[in-house]
């Protein structure tokens, strides 16, 4: 445990985004694999907002999400922790012997996962995660990432289907921004 606080202290840690997308799902996987090569923790971040169901976001109404009156909220915090557990129960054996820490913070992806991230960090996006037009080729997250985050950035492409059956390709990374 040692070693690894040492190596994150001098060399950062692999970053990821998750939303429980496909493209977070690949993003994932290859942060873990990252990290273990790293011999760095990995730290596994989910940003999440409060919105009305007319689509009005909280941060609209200019206060913090702990003076709403609300009991749902703990329900949301709740939510995005099973959604984590989840994506990191799928990894399964991928994960053994990488120090994995959990973050939940509110705010919009772009801006929690840029502010997460210091000089000496690697943030590592899937390319479409939820809330995306079709037709884009990286999702506003990865690109508000790869634009305005202070390290390297790794965005990963979901793997495709394959036209002869249900299998899938490799996800790799398609797109990286050293740092500036």
């Amino acid at each position: 445990m040692e070693a690894s606080r040492q190596n994150s202290e001098t060399r950062g840690s692999v970053i990821v985004g998750v939303d429980g997308s496909a493209g977070a799902r690949a993003a994932l996987r290859w942060a873990v694999a990252e990290a273990r090569l790293r011999e760095t923790p990995l730290r596994v971040v989910h940003a999440w907002t409060f919105s009305y169901p007319g689509g009005a976001g909280y941060g609209y109404l200019g206060e913090t999400l702990a003076n709403f009156p609300g009991a749902g909220l703990s329900n949301l915090h709740r939510a995005a922790e099973d959604m984590i557990e989840h994506a990191l129960a799928g990894l399964g054996a991928e994960a053994e012997g990488v120090e994995i820490v959990r973050e939940i913070v509110e705010g919009t992806a772009a801006e929690v996962l840029v502010g997460a991230a210091t000089e000496r960090d690697l943030l590592v996006v899937g390319s479409r995660g939820h809330g995306g037009f079709a037709g884009l080729l990286l999702g506003s997250v990865s690109q508000q990432c790869a634009h305005h985050a202070r390290c390297p950035v790794v965005i990963v492409h979901a793997p495709k289907l394959v036209s002869a059956g249900p299998r899938h390709t490799d996800a790799r990374p398609t797109s990286i921004k050293a740092a500036a």
